[in-house]
């Protein structure tokens, strides 16, 4: 038996990178997965496509995270169609990189909006019809929110990132500190230097492998790294794991060191 056999799980951000990554490796388990999307369409139905294929159900659905309204429309869909909502994965986010003292302020809010407010709206809006359901298996549901290392070191260019992900772990804290009598599990995984599009933008393919080879483990993580971790933290195996943050950074921030001197 699969661990997430019958299970439903909503991944926000689904359709590109490490949503994309996590809605997979959770079918790959029996999930069934609410493919959320905001722009890229065709992309989100070819994870639906992906997760059919494999025997899964799977469905699509627009929605902007940072529209309260369209969170809370997504949910009522995922339980109408599914019958309950198990799994909510956090994931959807929005940067716009700007030095301090050049950011307008225009993006610094559409940052928040997605990274920061998204996020509340998702769990908690899933976490207010985890509480009315009945337990499965050893939890009414879990919530994992994928943050960022940029939560624990303040990368430049990177401000309303970086502390939209700060504030986002300490909402899990208060979650899980609030929910844990309900049986609703709240963790955290905090990525490091991840392969995907979004870094394409900013890297070329020779820089991403460079910078890969300086990382402790050797290489750039991959978005099934981030899934298989979100696997663990969903499933009944970290029943006792809650207001956790796990780092899958391949010893990025472990293996920081001070410039070499002359």
């Amino acid at each position: 038996m699969k661990r997430f056999d019958g299970k439903v799980v909503l991944v926000t951000g689904a359709s590109l990178g490490i949503g994309r990554g996590i809605a997979l490796c959770l079918a790959e388990e029996g999930a069934n997965v609410m493919v959320n999307y905001r722009s890229h369409r065709d992309e989100a139905e070819a994870v639906v496509t992906a997760i059919e294929e494999m025997g899964g159900q799977a469905l699509s659905w627009q929605a902007d995270v940072s529209d309260r309204d369209a969170v809370e429309a997504m949910i009522k869909e995922v339980v109408q169609h599914f019958g309950r909502l198990d799994v909510v994965v956090a994931n959807a986010a929005h940067s716009t990189r700007e030095p301090i003292l050049e950011a307008k302020w225009e993006n610094i809010q559409s940052t928040v909006n997605v990274t920061q407010f998204g996020v509340f709206h998702t769990c908690q809006l899933a976490a207010q019809q985890m509480a009315k359901q009945s337990l499965n298996g050893r939890s009414r549901g879990k919530i994992v929110i994928i943050s960022s290392i940029h939560e624990e070191m303040g990368f430049p260019l990177s401000s309303g990132y970086n502390m939209s992900k700060a504030a986002i772990n300490h909402l899990a804290r208060t979650m899980a500190a609030e929910l844990a009598q309900l049986r609703i599990n709240v963790n955290v995984v905090n990525p490091g230097w991840i392969d995907t599009p979004g870094e394409r933008q900013y890297f070329s393919e020779e820089e991403i492998q460079a910078a890969g080879k300086r990382i402790p483990w050797g290489r750039i993580g991959v978005p099934d790294d981030i899934g298989k971790a979100v696997a663990y933290l969903a499933s009944d195996d970290a029943d006792y794991a809650t207001g956790s943050v796990l780092r899958v950074d391949g010893g990025f921030m472990v293996g920081l060191s001070l410039p070499e001197g002359d």
